[in-house]
């Protein structure tokens, strides 16, 4: 079999049919999902992954009704308190990627106590995208390059990949391996886009609430099969 996907990346889709479903409130989806997070990543750390990437909340979640938007926000918050301490005994280091503007003060506070607590861990490292948009990570990074280039302290010429990548949210961060996306959908949804350009996807047909180990192992047994095929390929 192929070697483990170094980086995985999870659109975590289903939590509102999941609900639905069950005839509760939107907001029920969201609190039970956060099982299948901690499942996942204590399961990632075991098992030796380096980075996982969730989608926890785009810039377009915003849109939604405003009991759901302020549960999905502070449901980030109350999840870094009651698992900081486990994610410190699962040798986890923690991101946060996306747009800071727009986030309340309070949340970014546990975001930032989350990064620096858990900064000298050398386990999976965890990238919490919330407030993330892929189309806006690569504006930004192109806002900044720009002024840079305005300064002078860039030439046009000098622009390159490696260069682009250095403003981005997590400069270090490589691109994703696998990208797994539940509920059955099949569309990225502006998620880390370009970290996406050559991802294996695997799309579940299990809503998030429900995703549990024997799930990811799918998943990545999958990526092993397929990343192995396309080697033998050339």
């Amino acid at each position: 079999m192929g070697d483990l996907p170094a980086h995985i990346g999870i659109i975590m889709d289903g939590n509102g049919r999941w609900a639905k479903l069950r005839g509760l409130p939107r907001i029920e989806g969201h609190r039970c999902g956060e099982e299948s997070i901690m499942v996942t990543v204590r399961a990632c750390a075991r098992l030796g992954v380096k980075y996982l990437s969730l989608f926890a909340f785009s810039t377009e979640n915003w849109e939604r009704p405003e009991e759901e938007v302020a549960f999905l926000v502070g449901m980030s918050r109350d999840m870094l308190r009651r698992r900081l301490d486990e994610f410190m005994s699962l040798g986890v280091r923690m991101r946060h990627l996306g747009r800071r503007d727009g986030i309340p003060d309070h949340i970014l506070a546990w975001f930032d106590l989350a990064e620096k607590a858990t900064a000298a861990n050398e386990g999976l490292t965890l990238c919490i995208n919330f407030n993330y948009g892929g189309r806006g990570e690569i504006l930004d990074a192109a806002a900044r390059l720009a002024g840079n280039a305005r300064r002078e302290e860039i030439m046009p010429e000098e622009l390159d990949e490696e260069l682009v990548k250095s403003e981005f949210y997590f400069p270090g961060l490589p691109d994703i391996d696998l990208l797994i996306r539940t509920a059955g959908e099949m569309r990225i949804s502006n998620f880390m886009l370009w970290h996406c350009a050559n991802s294996y996807i695997h799309v579940s047909p299990v809503l998030w609430p429900d995703f549990r180990e024997p799930h990811l192992k799918e998943a990545i047994d999958h990526y092993k099969r397929i990343s192995e095929e396309s080697e033998s390929d050339f």
